[in-house]
């Protein structure tokens, strides 16, 4: 496969879970605001921002509904929603030939949903029903895709990018959360933080999985270990890493690479180490330090993944693919 079928495949999956993400997220914040937890505005922003991995842009103002909008629909801002999914289509245009026709209208669909001239006034009338159009829209693509699309090569390559993506996704938000209401040793949660450890499971799409696990006790350490170490879950970190390295050795198996190259020997490393990881020892240790691991060895999993598959070296030439 052409790096630029691979590159594009790639982006267009992150950039559809980055959208839903942010859909999710936001859905969430709108509804805690409405319980009014006497939060200054900043504080909220700051969090969502932080939980996203985003910067806010100075030209940004108002009340933290204002903000939101914008971060739903400001295209011009690089981490908004509507800028992730133009970008998904477009990464999706360049390879129309590789993916089914049914992808491509279900995704075009979606793009064309934010971009209505009705959906503003929906979104401010209907937030939840907006952000509930977005998720279903994506993961409506997802079940397409994996019922249309031949699960050869570029499947996996659809695979490793949207597993990433929610590596980086789930373990933000967490180091977030963990950094800011972890307020005692005891391993217990505050009463007035009960709200807000809710919420981080509904972001992970997890409340109603959690309980059927540990019922609807909260309590950090097994929050940590269902959203950090669960092989089942498919938003538990442990779970996207597995489906990461099932995808890498497929796509080495399709292009004749070594097994034992740079990135599945990351990934390799880091699937170890949640499988053999105790929750006790990581809380004893810090979770936040052990989240702020994982992000950067997913980082250095995305980098060998580039150097391996999509920017490589072929006849001492460096060949990079368009994006």
């Amino acid at each position: 496969m052409l790096s630029r079928v691979a590159d594009s495949l790639y982006w267009l999956s992150r950039y559809l879970e980055r959208a839903e993400h942010t859909a999710r997220l936001t859905d969430v914040c709108l509804n805690r605001m409405l319980e009014m937890d006497g939060s200054p505005d900043d504080e909220r922003w700051n969090l969502l921002l932080a939980s996203l991995r985003v910067s806010g842009p100075t030209h940004i103002q108002g009340d933290i509904y204002g903000r939101i909008h914008a971060l739903i629909f400001d295209s011009e801002w690089q981490s908004s929603l509507a800028h992730s999914l133009a970008l998904a289509r477009e990464n999706a245009r360049q390879v129309r030939e590789q993916i089914s026709s049914e992808m491509w209208e279900q995704l075009n669909e979606l793009y064309l949903y934010v971009r209505g001239s009705s959906t503003d006034k929906r979104w401010e009338t209907q937030p939840h029903e907006f952000a509930k159009a977005i998720k279903e829209g994506s993961q409506l693509f997802q079940g397409i895709t994996d019922s249309t699309m031949s699960h050869a090569e570029g499947w996996h390559f659809i695979q490793v990018g949207r597993f990433i993506e929610r590596a980086f996704g789930v373990s933000s938000i967490l180091d977030v959360h963990y950094k800011t209401f972890m307020r005692a040793k005891d391993d217990c949660v505050a009463p007035g933080d009960y709200s807000d450890w809710v919420c981080l499971l509904k972001s992970c799409t997890a409340f109603e999985a959690y309980c059927k696990v540990y019922t609807a006790n909260l309590r950090p350490d097994s929050i940590a270990e269902f959203l950090l170490l669960n092989a089942q879950f498919p938003h538990a970190i442990c779970f996207a890493i597995e489906t990461i390295q099932s995808s890498l050795l497929a796509i080495a198996s399709f292009t004749r690479t070594p097994k034992s190259s740079r990135v599945n020997r990351l990934v390799g490393r880091l699937v170890a180490t949640l499988n053999f990881g105790q929750i006790e020892e990581i809380m004893a240790e810090g979770v936040d330090s052990y989240l702020e691991e994982i992000q950067a060895h997913c980082t250095r999993i995305h980098i060998a993944f580039y150097q391996s598959f999509i920017s490589y070296e072929i006849d001492g030439t460096r060949l990079r693919s368009a994006s």
